[in-house]
């Protein structure tokens, strides 16, 4: 299977930095932060290699793909998964809006 190539949404890059600057501040040092920075990488890695990896979602193009306490979603177009957001499991559900317009 082909690899897919990764593009990112304006939302996802902002959702990422806000979680590793919160870390960073929270512990005092970018250890963690690396640590779980590489974790998602590498998760979205894998996903380029096999894009159905993740639990589909109530859209078809769409799915999720959870690590630690996140989840990683992400859209499969043609040859190139386009990641919407980075979710925080352990907010509220209901402020989760995947809306497939907003593609920066």
């Amino acid at each position: 299977m082909a690899k897919y190539k990764i593009a990112w949404s304006l939302e996802a890059r902002l959702d990422l930095i806000d979680i590793l600057d919160f870390y960073l501040k929270k512990n005092g040092t970018p250890i963690y932060s690396r640590k779980l920075n590489a974790k998602i990488n590498k998760g979205i890695h894998l996903v380029s290699k096999n894009p159905f990896l993740g639990t589909p979602t109530e859209y078809d193009s769409i799915r999720t793909l959870a690590i630690d306490d996140y989840q990683i979603i992400y859209e499969i177009l043609d040859q190139l998964i386009f990641v919407i957001m980075v979710w925080d499991c352990r907010q509220d559900p209901e402020k989760r809006i995947i809306d497939q317009r907003k593609k920066s």
